[in-house]
């Protein structure tokens, strides 16, 4: 949660910059690069390093990405080392999305099933959360067998648990009070 606080004024300073140049898919792409370098171990153990100088972090960082970066995104790196905040860039690319999705009318959906949801399925769950959240629904899905049938659909602040297991979890909860 600090991580998301401290994320929230780099990603929107990011977005309302992309933005105004026009260029939100590129950084979009940028971002997602950099966390994802960000987050593998060696990388995180060296931007994470008390004993080299913030600025290092960031240009190694940098160094990493080479030339896939879109214009400007080496200077919210900097920015973000030189605050000794570079090991928040994958929240900052996570909220970076998310304003992204908010401004474009769309949401990014997780659909948890018991089993794989053939296309007619997965059509018809798309045009159902499209009507009940007036947005344009963008669908993952994964398998949990665990789940035993149904699923679980999270969708921005909505989570929706249709599935046999959250309901005998229910039942469960009622008969024990």
């Amino acid at each position: 949660m600090a991580q998301t606080l401290i994320a929230r004024p780099y990603a929107r300073a990011a977005f309302e910059h992309a933005r105004d140049k026009d260029a939100l898919a590129a950084w979009s792409e940028s971002l997602e690069l950099l966390a994802a370098l960000a987050a593998d171990g060696r990388v995180a153990a060296i931007i994470a390093d008390p004993r080299l100088p913030r600025a290092r972090r960031g240009d190694a960082l940098l160094t990493f990405a080479g030339d896939r970066l879109a214009e400007g995104v080496a200077n919210l790196i900097r920015l973000l080392a030189e605050n000794g905040r570079l090991p928040t860039i994958g929240e900052v690319a996570h909220e970076f999305e998310r304003l992204r999705a908010d401004a474009e009318n769309r949401v990014d959906a997780q659909v948890i099933a018991a089993h794989e949801l053939d296309d007619g399925q997965q059509q018809q769950l798309v045009q159902a959360l499209t009507r009940r959240l007036k947005r344009e629904v963008r669908l993952e899905q994964s398998v949990d067998e665990e789940l035993i049938g149904g699923v679980i659909v999270r969708a921005g602040d909505l989570v929706i648990d249709a599935s046999v297991r959250g309901r005998l979890q229910r039942l469960a909860n009622r008969l024990g009070h």
